[in-house]
């Protein structure tokens, strides 16, 4: 699979992953522990989303192609995030940016900097 189609794919499923925990987590988790807490009960799950489809987009992927198709698939979530603060919820790009508390912050970023570069990781482990 080449990169663009790759990082697409990549993007689809977390995204689509992400919008259904994001749902369950804003209808059930939130009005019982609170926004923060929440988003932090939520990120081992999309860490375990992002793991499951890396894993099983890396043996599809050309060679060299982990890396661009990782990259793509965190810009379009970043473009894709921009989007909907600033359309549907009214909100600046500063805003959508600082607008968690410090620690679920520092864990969503985080598991974004995974989400880009765990394709990469896994066809350096695979080829070694």
């Amino acid at each position: 699979m080449r990169p663009v189609r790759a990082g697409l794919v990549y993007f689809l499923l977390v995204f689509g992953a992400g919008f259904v925990l994001g749902v369950l987590r804003t209808l059930f988790i939130v009005p019982r522990v609170g926004a923060p807490a929440a988003e932090l009960l939520e990120t081992p799950l999309m860490l375990v989303a992002i793991w499951l489809a890396a894993r099983w987009l890396v043996p599809r992927l050309a060679p060299g192609a982990a890396l661009p198709a990782g990259m793509l698939a965190l810009g379009l979530t970043l473009l894709a995030e921009i989007a909907v603060g600033v359309f549907l919820r009214q909100m600046t790009i500063a805003e959508i940016i600082l607008h968690r508390e410090l620690v679920p912050a520092v864990a969503y970023y985080g598991s974004l900097l995974v989400f880009g570069f765990l394709p990469a990781k896994l066809e350096h482990d695979r080829r070694a």
